[in-house]
């Protein structure tokens, strides 16, 4: 059994920076949502600052992923400590524009209103293009590399990133679009959202299932395939009705 208090102590003692980058994002998420209260002017019909709360959790989220995930790699300290920066750092100056984009009213991502918005919006995209270089390389490393872990959750961390590697394709469609919305319904933005956090969501099952059944890795990597297949398939039908403009849910 892994407990959350064991998670965050390995995370903290093995990347300090990275933890405490984790604990700025959750400062920052405050912070927004502060603004939520206090500020009432809005972007397309939305507070200007609920976007940069849900970037806010949601990166640092990612990031603790990343530096609890990095535990399990066979790398050295100092090939840890690189990728660790490199996600860290590139992930908070991409929140910070969000945030400061926020608090001028304007939007950060598909903003090409002007030489700056449109410098801000590039840099976005260069930041995301590393963190993707980041992933595909977790890819090789995770088919070649034995993981300090069961067989089951290594298979679930590979189909993890595959599925994030798919998710972050959907985020180059929506800049393809220079919108996250197809038609007048069509959002592209659920089938990104799911797609990023499967590297969370498919361990955390296969980690379910490993605590809860005690049998072979080979029965749990069926159990934890089919449920992959279950997850991806909702993530296709949601892709899809994006992209036809259709609505998730017709009320």
């Amino acid at each position: 059994m892994i407990y959350p208090n064991k998670i965050f102590s390995t995370v903290k003692e093995e990347s300090p920076i990275l933890y405490w980058v984790v604990v700025t994002h959750i400062i920052l998420a405050v912070g927004c949502l502060i603004g939520v209260f206090i500020d009432d002017r809005t972007l397309l019909g939305v507070n200007v600052w609920i976007k940069p709360l849900k970037f806010s959790i949601s990166v640092g989220i990612y990031i603790f992923t990343v530096g609890y995930l990095m535990t399990l790699y066979p790398y050295s300290k100092r090939k840890k400590n690189c990728i660790n920066n490199i996600v860290t750092w590139t992930l908070l100056i991409e929140v910070c524009i969000i945030i400061y984009q926020a608090s001028r009213g304007v939007q950060s991502h598909y903003n090409v209103s002007s030489p700056f918005d449109g410098l801000l919006f590039a840099a976005m995209g260069l930041l995301t293009a590393i963190n993707v270089l980041i992933i595909v390389l977790f890819i090789f490393d995770t088919i070649r590399l034995k993981l300090k872990t069961f067989k089951s959750i290594q298979w679930a961390i590979l189909l993890g990133w595959l599925i994030v590697l798919f998710g972050s394709w959907v985020g180059g469609q929506m800049i393809n679009e220079m919108s996250h919305t197809i038609g007048t319904d069509g959002d592209l933005r659920i089938a990104h959202f799911f797609g990023l956090h499967s590297i969370q969501i498919i361990p955390l099952f296969a980690l379910w299932i490993s605590n809860r059944l005690k049998r072979a890795n080979r029965t749990q990597i069926i159990i934890v395939t089919v449920f992959t297949l279950l997850y991806v398939s909702g993530i296709g039908f949601t892709f899809y009705q994006a992209k036809q403009g259709l609505p998730l849910l017709s009320l």
